[in-house]
């Protein structure tokens, strides 16, 4: 399984509108992903509600991971996105 260990970069945390950035790029990732908060039970990362009810906050940190082959771009750009709290998914790392 690939993971990635990243800090959420939105002051605001993974809410409303980062969590809708986010989820968008998840799903537009083509494989499935799962997020977690360090420690915690993973949730769909293609799932709005499930990634609201996380609760991550601002610089918490979050675990992305996949077991699809091949994943490890798509990873590299989720983790971006969320580190670096852009608006949209980065075409490469």
């Amino acid at each position: 399984m690939a993971e990635r260990r990243v800090n959420v970069g939105w002051a605001e945390g993974l809410h409303a509108r980062p969590a809708s950035i986010f989820v968008r790029a998840a799903t537009a990732a083509g494989v499935p992903v799962t997020i977690a908060k360090a420690g915690g039970a993973p949730v769909n990362a293609g799932s709005m509600l499930a990634v609201l009810g996380l609760g991550a906050q601002g610089g918490e940190e979050i675990v992305l991971a996949t077991d699809a082959e091949g994943a490890d771009g798509a990873l590299d750009r989720l983790a971006r996105l969320v580190s670096e709290g852009l608006e949209e998914l980065p075409e490469t790392v």
